[in-house]
This record gives C-alpha cells, structure tokens and sequence, in this order.
C-alpha cells in the first residue's frame, strides 16, 4: 500500500478554505490540476510504498505517537510553491502553528515509522495544504499572492491519520484516499 500519515482539516475549515479557493478555480488553466477538497490534509510523513506485513506493527507505533500528543491550534494561512515559486510544481496554503505541534509530530510520526521498519522520505517539514499541482513549472507569483491573503479560522487539531493513496483510481485519474487508520491525541 501506498501510506502517508497526515493531520486532516474539519469539514468547517475545509468549507471555509473552498469558498475562497472556488473561484479561482472557475479560471480555466490546462497547466493547473487542482486538488479536490476532500483531499486536503496536511502530511506528516510520506511513507511510500508499504508492505502489508508491517502495516500493523506501524499502526500500533502511529496509535502509541497519537497517544503522547496534546492537542493543539492550527490555521490555514498563507500560500506558497514547492521547489519555489518562480518555479512551482505546487501551489498550496500554508499551515499558522505557533507552538511548532506539528513539526513535532512530523518528527514523532517519522520515528514510530522508521522503529515499525519503514523508511520516510527525507524532506524538510513544510507544514501546508496542497492546493494545486502543476503539469509543468510555472511562475505562481500571481497565484501566491492571491492565496497569501486567505487567513482561515482557527481549529484543534485532535487526531492523526494513516491514509492510503491509490494513484490514478480517483476522479479524472487522480489518486483516491483511504483512511487506514485514525488515532485521537491524549484527551
């Protein structure tokens, strides 16, 4: 199976992120494919490819990690690109985190990962939202400008998911999701 483990959005906040999102999206642009919204979430590790022998002992090390965190505030604010703007393959919103929970739990997710025996890719944490992929590099100045105004309202984060992602099964052979599993944070 395909993994990643993420922190999911309420259904307010992504309501609330779509209405401002939606009419940017009636803008038609072959070069923008944009994410659905029942897809925004915001990746703590990406896990790749997993066999499905040890998906239950990383569902009791995920489990184990969710148990040890607090909950804590998040808001979807900002925008930015990946690798960079003038260059983008990726348009998304940024994530406001003013106790850095989440760098935490990327760093805590990442190791229940690695101790069950799968590796995690090694990017830097960005906390964000994808909001968009690009079919070919583009210069999003524009666009990051427009989504660098979008301020959400303020939420808890209470729970981390372990989701599977099925690539091409989706609407217009986008990747569809699976909740594996989902662990509530100590209460």
């Amino acid at each position: 199976m395909r993994l990643f483990v993420a922190v999911v959005p309420p259904i307010e906040v992504v309501e609330d992120l779509s209405e401002f999102v939606e009419p940017r999206r009636e803008h038609p642009d072959e070069d923008i494919r944009w994410a659905a919204d029942e897809h925004w979430h915001i990746t703590l590790a990406f896990l790749g490819d997993v066999p499905d022998w040890k998906t239950e002992e990383l569902e009791e090390r995920l489990e184990r990690a969710a148990k040890r965190q607090q909950p804590f505030e998040l808001q979807i604010a900002g925008a930015g690109a990946f690798p960079g703007v003038p260059d983008a393959r990726v348009l998304y919103a940024g994530v406001r985190d003013d106790t850095d929970s989440l760098k935490h739990l990327s760093m805590t997710t990442r190791a229940a990962a690695n101790r069950a025996g799968v590796p995690v890719e090694g990017r830097k944490f960005t906390p964000h939202v994808t909001l968009a992929r690009l079919r070919r590099q583009l210069d999003v100045t524009r666009w990051v400008r427009v989504f660098d105004t979008y301020e959400g309202p303020t939420w808890t984060a209470d729970s981390l998911q372990l989701i599977e992602s099925r690539l091409g099964e989706g609407p217009g052979h986008s990747a569809a999701y699976r909740t594996v599993g989902e662990w509530d944070f100590l209460a």
